[in-house]
């Protein structure tokens, strides 16, 4: 038209029409009311005990290595776009390296979303655009947690207020949701770009709950899945959305997400006391410096509770509370149950895609990744 608009833009009846604006979107879906943390399961497998059906010789990582180089490249090339040098640099900073981090969130996006034996072409492109925007929102987090943490090293470099100043961090992560969120809307469903946003609000209610000391391990549980595990579930759930996939697939896609998200920060939080800073790119007992009292702590704290909680309260801010609170853990077994409780949320993330996935070599990369998060080492 003469004056710019494109005509199909002033159409009143678009796909959200027909929705009370206050009410979720996604009420069929799975609603996770976040109270059961499996604490009193124990693991009824032995580590790389597989499921009946699976293959023995699948490495998720090789699997999906094609569609991760793709999704790293579509990050660089296609999201990140600022005429602005230092905002571009900042952004692009852990995405310039081909082996810049694990990229565990797309990994899993991509073996789940080609596990739904997805022959759409346009689909899978959608998919892989999510597990770009999944990636980004998780590093966007990464830059802002740094800086909260006034972390000095991430992945075996130096971390981005470090080289860029605190400010630059900040926005730069900013800068990566509001580009994520672009392309959030450009995949053009309200189903997903409400299940994807709630991420972000999530982000921020667990690193609000992590201000608060507490001793209690289903209020830490609860973080992680705020901090961790949410990224991962609803990055899933709308892969599963996005194949138009049914509700039992979407939830077992959702479940299968959660599982693991909550999984691998417990392992996260067993490394930080076993691994030393150059295994993990980061410097071990981080979490106890910045005064986060992490599950193996807690569940010492269980144990102990007279000689623990006060420690915790303070944050081991006095000369040698470190020290003793490695002396119960060492006499408590925490981190033996620690790492107990991430094989358990393993068992159930395998249990969501055995249950709702046909068997193929896709669904059996899933049940491998479950076990390589669990027995990693960084």
């Amino acid at each position: 038209s003469s004056d710019g608009v494109h005509p199909h833009l002033l159409s009143t009846t678009d796909e959200t029409s027909n929705y009370n604006i206050d009410e979720p979107i996604s009420q069929s879906l799975l609603q996770d009311s976040l109270v059961e943390w499996n604490l009193s399961l124990k693991p009824r497998r032995a580590m790389y005990s597989l499921p009946e059906g699976v293959r023995t010789d699948v490495d998720p990582f090789v699997l999906s290595k094609e569609d991760i180089q793709k999704v790293t490249q579509g990050i660089r090339h296609d999201l990140i776009g600022t005429d602005h040098p230092v905002l571009n640099k900042a952004a692009a900073y852990f995405f310039e390296e081909e082996g810049g981090g694990k990229k565990v969130r797309p990994v899993m996006v991509m073996l789940l979303s080609r596990a739904m034996d997805t022959t759409n072409i346009h689909t899978l492109d959608s998919q892989r655009r999510l597990a770009q925007i999944s990636e980004m929102i998780h590093t966007a987090s990464l830059f802002h947690d740094d800086v909260i943490d006034n972390a000095d090293t991430r992945r075996n470099m130096p971390t981005v207020h470090k080289v860029f100043g605190d400010k630059m961090a900040i926005l730069a992560g900013d800068y990566l949701l509001a580009r994520a969120s672009i392309y959030l809307a450009r995949l053009r469903n309200v189903h997903v770009v409400e299940t994807m946003s709630t991420i972000i609000e999530h982000l921020v209610r667990g690193e609000v709950m992590q201000m608060k000391p507490s001793e209690q391990i289903e209020y830490y549980l609860r973080k992680n899945f705020y901090k961790t595990a949410s990224l991962m579930a609803n990055s899933c759930k709308s892969a599963a959305i996005l194949g138009n996939q049914s509700d039992d697939v979407v939830n077992a896609a959702y479940r299968y997400g959660k599982h693991l998200g909550m999984a691998f920060q417990l392992v996260d939080d067993v490394l930080d006391f076993e691994e030393t800073a150059e295994t993990m790119g980061k410097p071990a007992l981080s979490d106890l410096n910045s005064g986060v009292a992490t599950a193996p702590v807690l569940f010492a704290a269980q144990r102990y509770p007279e000689e623990l909680q006060h420690l915790i309260q303070r944050k081991f801010k006095q000369t040698g509370d470190i020290e003793l609170v490695m002396s119960f853990i060492q006499k408590s077994g925490s981190l033996q149950q620690t790492k107990q409780l991430a094989h358990v949320h393993a068992e159930l993330a395998i249990d969501a895609v055995m249950e709702e996935f046909n068997e193929s070599i896709y669904r059996d990369a899933l049940v491998h990744l479950a076990y390589k998060i669990v027995d990693r080492t960084r």
